[in-house]
């Protein structure tokens, strides 16, 4: 693992293969450590970046709100260090968040985005209630906000036949300190509408959904694609499609990073 100081905060990230750059963001309380089956597999072709975002794995805090810009100029910093004038970004969920903030910021930087279990809407004024409400939960019962938290992003049909990813999911999350939770959910709480940036059709973008996502409303969802050129993938499970359907994940994003 790599890393690199911004505004005197140490971020950790990784950079595997050579090719053309995908940077992979993982979503609220994961950690790179997500993708490690997706490196293994998509850096025989290409420069896979992995980070950790502010206040998550092995990254430090940056204050008490962290807002999606600021981890889209984390991302940004990354690459000018790295040298990389272009990549394809994939997130998932809150990394969703990031990588359309980093394509309002630096739309010449994108080459294709990915939008997994993720949307450009902001958050409706109940999403935001609930956001609150999370940040008291969290600072009452830590362990048990978290451990509800994970189990409620798997479709129900799933949460017994992946109970071991579960709970491996589980035990990394349980690793984020409090103040990247709460950090995170104040920033996610207050992020922009960024529906224009699927509208413009600057560069591809791959928009993957559960069906059966008990966090994100799929039919909800469909609205902010409707009259673009977004390509959609639609699974029928949850929230954690990298893990809920992975093989066919794997396959879907081979062909649209090609």
């Amino acid at each position: 693992m790599k890393t690199l100081l911004y505004k005197n905060t140490k971020i950790s990230y990784s950079d595997s293969g050579t090719g053309n750059a995908i940077v992979l963001l993982h979503g609220f309380l994961e950690n790179k450590k997500m993708w490690k089956e997706y490196v293994d597999l998509f850096s025989k072709n290409n420069r896979i970046i992995t980070i950790d975002l502010l206040g998550h794995g092995e990254t430090e805090c940056l204050g008490y709100v962290h807002e999606m810009e600021d981890n889209a100029n984390v991302v940004n910093e990354i690459l000018e260090n790295l040298k990389i004038e272009k990549a394809i970004i994939l997130g998932h969920s809150m990394g969703g968040y990031v990588g359309l903030a980093f394509a309002e910021l630096f739309p010449n930087k994108i080459r294709k985005l990915v939008l997994l279990n993720s949307t450009s809407k902001e958050d409706t004024a109940e999403k935001k209630l609930n956001r609150t409400r999370a940040i008291k939960a969290v600072k009452q019962n830590y362990i048990g906000f978290v451990s509800l938290a994970i189990a409620n992003l798997f479709s129900e049909n799933n949460r017994i036949r992946l109970a071991n990813e579960i709970e491996k999911v589980k035990e990394e999350a349980l690793k984020t300190p409090l103040q990247g939770i709460i950090a995170s959910l104040e920033g996610m709480k207050i992020r922009k509408d960024r529906e224009f940036i699927l509208q413009e059709n600057r560069f591809p973008v791959l928009l993957i959904l559960g069906k059966k996502d008990p966090v994100l409303s799929y039919e909800d969802s469909l609205s902010q694609i409707e009259d673009t050129t977004v390509e959609l993938v639609s699974f029928e499970d949850g929230h954690m499609s990298h893990i809920e359907n992975k093989e066919d994940l794997k396959n879907i994003l081979s062909n649209f990073f090609n």
